[in-house]
């Protein structure tokens, strides 16, 4: 019996400072020889990168206990019917006027009764108008009889389109009171909530392997972590998609493709922010509004809806800059340049180059929206881009049967599904075998995450849409 040659033993180092071949390390590949040099913390060349906080900012979050929503907004106090004719010719004392007007029932009924007095303007000429008091009303064909106080008679030809509105009413001494009454005009809507999920998962074998990294969180939280790093960002990304998904949702049309699906995908959608706004609400398309001229014609449009007095516009950069050079324009005269906001003509002052607001009729403040200038979200699209959105600033009281009290509510607010036993706000749990879970035979640690919920645009009338594409 012997030693075998093989394997053999490792060279033993020179005792003298020479270099032998016995101790002169050639493999320069060797890793363990130079150590690369390594910063602990990563480098956050993004920044921040989490692009929610709009619904931070304008909205707040309320519980439901129903998988639909449904709320009531009021109507008109006054009616005015834009697409009217009369069957008489000019200079008639009396006429028949039809109401060919989409506000009017399918019934024909129209919120015209006996003893009112209207006002009759022809749409396409100025010089045409007349007053008249009411005498006949057909609510099944949707037309009423008028006789004219003025002495000429009617102003207008049977060809003409009229508008009407009704302006107040006069009766004899002595008689009975309106023969009809008017019902509140309400406009009843609804949406559904949508279920969010994500997901994080590692194994428990990648567990094992521990390398930590310095980070900081969006949030401003700092720390050592690990495959954590993955589940946090996970984390945030989720919590984007649960701002994201309020806005941009669209409900499944009866034809459409995700209507049909079928499985675990949802087939049914929602309504977002941008599609509300876009059906119920004011669009401005065809690029920027960059002129005091084009904010008159959105300042006209807004008297005709809610008239809330205070806005805030949410824009991306360039219309942010377009909104500055507008209003910089106003105010141009300076000493060979130009002035913006509130100078004292000093000249070590730094150029302030932006406005944070301004006042024409209304109030409007303007803020930059993360979302809208992000390379990775809707930063820079083409179809169907959004340069901005404006938010009226108000909120309505109501009793909250879900609180038990009264509560405020923006126009703009989130309902999640909650009840004294479950609530699916924020919901997220731990499955497998590994990371301190113990429910399943999974060799692995999964992070779920899941939350119910559907934007409520109250009185989206108010609100406009800025369009980059007409």
């Amino acid at each position: 019996m012997s030693v075998l040659s093989t394997p053999g033993f490792d060279l033993q180092p020179s005792a003298e400072r020479k270099t032998l071949a016995s101790n002169y390390i050639t493999n320069f590949d060797f890793l363990n020889q130079y150590l690369p040099d390594t910063y602990e913390k990563e480098f956050e060349r993004y920044g921040n990168r989490s692009v929610a906080s709009f619904l931070r900012s304008v909205g707040a979050e309320m519980p439901s206990i129903s998988d639909l929503i449904k709320w009531a907004e009021q109507g008109r106090l006054h009616t005015k019917y834009v697409n009217c004719a009369s069957d008489a010719a000019a200079a008639s004392d009396t006429a028949t006027i039809t109401v060919s007007d989409t506000l009017v029932p399918g019934n024909g009924g129209i919120a015209f009764r006996i003893g009112q007095t209207v006002f009759l303007s022809d749409n396409n000429e100025a010089s045409k108008s007349n007053k008249a008091i009411i005498t006949d009303v057909d609510y099944t064909a949707g037309t009423f009889d008028v006789a004219y106080y003025e002495g000429g008679g009617q102003t207008f030809a049977t060809t003409d389109t009229v508008t009407a509105f009704v302006y107040g009413s006069e009766f004899r001494k002595g008689t009975e009171g309106m023969e009809e009454s008017l019902e509140a005009d309400d406009l009843f809507l609804e949406n559904s909530p949508i279920i969010i999920k994500d997901k994080y998962a590692v194994s428990g074998s990648d567990m094992a392997q521990i390398g930590w990294v310095e980070v900081t969180s969006e949030n401003g939280a700092t720390g050592f972590l690990w495959y954590i790093k993955s589940e946090h960002e996970t984390r945030l990304r989720f919590e984007d998609y649960l701002e994201l998904a309020m806005i941009e949702a669209v409900p499944a049309e009866t034809n459409s493709g995700a209507a049909a699906t079928t499985g675990n995908v949802g087939n049914k959608g929602s309504e977002g922010l941008f599609y509300s706004v876009s059906q119920r609400g004011n669009v401005w398309g065809g690029g920027n509004p960059t002129t005091l001229s084009d904010f008159d014609t959105i300042i006209q449009r807004l008297d005709k809806q809610g008239a809330i007095q205070e806005n805030v516009l949410f824009v991306n950069r360039q219309f942010s800059f377009d909104i500055d050079d507008m209003l910089a324009s106003q105010n141009s005269y300076g000493a060979g340049g130009t002035s913006y906001g509130l100078f004292d003509n000093d000249k070590d002052m730094a150029l302030n180059l932006g406005f944070t607001g301004f006042r024409r009729g209304y109030d409007f403040y303007k803020t930059d929206w993360k979302y809208l200038n992000d390379a990775a979200t809707r930063g820079g699209v083409v179809g169907g881009a959004i340069n901005g959105v404006l938010v009226p600033a108000g909120s309505t009281t109501v009793y909250d049967q879900v609180l038990g009290k009264n509560a405020k509510r923006p126009f703009l607010h989130v309902r999640y599904r909650a009840s004294e036993t479950e609530d699916r706000r924020y919901k997220t749990w731990i499955t497998g075998s590994a990371g301190g879970a113990s429910n399943s035979s999974l060799d692995a640690m999964e992070v779920h995450f899941l939350s119910e919920r559907a934007l409520c645009t109250l009185g989206a009338n108010n609100f406009f849409l800025f369009e980059a594409n007409s």
